[in-house]
């Protein structure tokens, strides 16, 4: 798709800044990271459906008096989460006011995300600091940053009427979304930063080996997803075995396997704690290449997070999902999507 810089003309190629780009592709990255992270906590506190409204613009500042904030809880008190949990329990103003400020928090650095990509982008474009090639793929991550903040209020406006929490199909889709914008953005920078130093550098490709570490991974990610949206983590606080059991007992199949297999929390939890041992070893054999390739750092990178990933999941399930390694699992799974993309961008580079 991208040819090389120095085949454009010159006036083209003195303009072009990929160091600067590079930094603010990185930076918009640590921003998402971030993101990854309250979304984390938002959903792990259950806070992600006290906002029932989605507003662009004006929903940017939160309630400012007490009228507005008593009118954002008459509004929480009409769907199901309230009506069924939290209104029988006896929420208070102060417990919603919690749930509402990493919700609102949520959606703001969302906003912050969006015009800190949006807006250096067109500063770039217009001062053409763009190197020849980048603007069809920035546009695309820009047009996938957007579509994003569209899937969030998909998934919220999934229990907002018959549903007492989201749906854990869109929960999924929202945060796979989130880890392709990271990975996206990580492959960009390591794209440029390769053409800062040859100006001929032809961006990295994806080989057929990266493509299926990137698919088991993804596989993990999935069901990892499908394991929070269903409250999976809960149903065992023992490893290696679940609840005395290899295989769980409690497994419903009254729908078939396939039914099972995608909402069952028995089962999910299941696959997304032995799946995980495929994915170590596919990044062990991702790992040995990249070194080889002369990368260790890159090597390194690869082994520490998915080794602290693993330490991470064990000690959540077996702290009954504390919500600090709970966060932390969620926050060195972005850490281990960056660091998958470094090394299979670095065998992409041979192949370029």
């Amino acid at each position: 798709m991208d040819t090389a810089l120095n085949s454009h003309p010159a006036s083209e190629t003195q303009s072009a800044r990929p160091a600067a780009v590079i930094n603010w592709l990185m930076s918009v990255a640590a921003l998402v990271f971030a993101m990854v992270v309250v979304g984390g906590i938002t959903r792990l506190t259950e806070s992600g459906l006290s906002i029932t409204e989605w507003k662009p613009i004006t929903g940017t500042l939160p309630p400012l008096s007490e009228a507005a904030w008593l009118a954002e809880f008459d509004k929480y008190k009409q769907i199901p989460e309230y009506t069924e949990i939290n209104g029988p329990a006896g929420m208070t103003m102060a417990e919603f006011k919690f749930i509402y400020f990493w919700e609102w928090v949520h959606r703001l650095l969302g906003r912050v995300i969006g015009l800190a990509f949006a807006l250096p982008l067109a500063w770039f474009w217009l001062k053409q600091a763009i190197p020849v090639g980048y603007k069809p793929r920035l546009l695309a991550l820009l047009a996938l940053g957007g579509l994003q903040g569209t899937i969030g209020w998909w998934m919220v406006s999934s229990g907002l009427s018959a549903r007492t929490d989201v749906s854990h199909y869109r929960l999924a889709v929202h945060l796979l979304t989130a880890f392709i914008i990271l990975g996206g953005l990580v492959w960009t920078a390591l794209d440029l930063k390769a053409l800062v130093k040859n100006p001929a550098a032809k961006p990295a490709k994806i080989t057929v080996f990266t493509a299926s570490v990137f698919a088991i991974l993804f596989v993990q990610m999935l069901f990892g997803a499908w394991v929070a949206g269903l409250n999976a983590g809960y149903v065992s606080n023992t490893w290696p075995l679940m609840n005395d059991r290899l295989y769980p007992d409690g497994v419903d199949t009254a729908k078939g396997v396939l039914f099972a297999l995608v909402n069952d929390p028995y089962l999910t939890h299941f696959v997304h704690r032995w799946w995980a041992w495929v994915a170590v070893f596919a990044l062990i054999l991702l790992s040995r290449r990249v070194k080889k390739a002369g990368a260790r750092s890159a090597s390194i990178a690869i082994h520490s997070t998915f080794g602290v990933q693993i330490i991470l999941g064990v000690a959540t399930v077996m702290t009954g999902v504390n919500i600090v390694l709970a966060v932390s699992h969620q926050a060195v799974g972005a850490l281990l999507v960056a660091s998958t993309v470094w090394g299979a961008h670095i065998l992409g580079r041979e192949k370029a």
